[in-house]
């Protein structure tokens, strides 16, 4: 998951991205209003977490660019106020979610998840992300920077498994029988899968797909 955080507070935004990287989460701060343009008009984003009372740009105006560019990501506003029309607004205009600050970090990331899901539903999956890689399952076709990306059928498909399952560390069994559709310990212990992973790190970048205890693999 890819997270900016939109506040003014330096401590409480720095405390959130320190957090959040200490959960595996990315995430990056943005503290003033070239900052915040620069990073969301020019960067994907999974979740914004939004100061809902910004000295710089009224919360409209940032939810309407991003908007403007992404309506995927999902946007949680932070608050301080207990004020029923105003949240009824928000949520109704273009914030996905809100928390009213002060709150336990815990429950900030459950929340996250809970966007981030919701927004999968709606789209019934037909788009997958993570990062700049955007992989469309109707047109079936990848970009990567919004630049399409050529692989052949075995690459699409094993990318296509690591996405539909992000966060999740496969074993080598299990996407050997729903890429290849096959298994067998000779085929399970050959060098295939590493070289199409080989393949798939080459066309995007090394660190996209991690390797666990040399045994695993997972896309974030």
């Amino acid at each position: 998951m890819k997270v900016l955080v939109i506040e003014d507070n330096e401590i409480l935004s720095r405390n959130i991205v320190r957090y959040l990287s200490l959960k595996n989460i990315h995430a990056e701060a943005s503290l003033s209003w070239d900052e915040w343009y620069r990073k969301a008009i020019l960067k994907y984003y999974d979740v914004v977490l939004l100061d809902i009372n910004l000295p710089w740009l009224n919360w409209y105006e940032i939810c309407t660019k991003i908007r403007e560019k992404e309506k995927d990501t999902a946007i949680i506003m932070l608050t301080s106020m207990w004020w029923n029309d105003d949240i009824v607004k928000w949520l109704e205009i273009w914030a996905d979610d809100y928390l009213v600050k002060p709150f336990d970090y815990d429950i900030l990331i459950a929340r996250m998840n809970a966007v981030v899901r919701r927004k999968m539903v709606n789209k019934s999956n037909t788009i997958i992300k993570s990062w700049e890689v955007i992989l469309d399952l109707q047109k079936v076709e990848v970009k990567n920077n919004w630049s399409l990306v050529n692989l052949s059928k075995l690459e699409y498909d094993l990318l296509k498994y690591l996405l539909q399952n992000k966060w999740v560390a496969l074993k080598r069994q299990e996407i050997y029988e729903n890429v290849w559709w096959e298994f067998d310990w000779d085929f399970m212990f050959s060098k295939t899968i590493d070289v199409y992973i080989w393949y798939l790190r080459k066309k995007f970048w090394k660190e996209f797909i991690e390797t666990k205890k040399g045994y695993w693999f997972l896309i974030k």
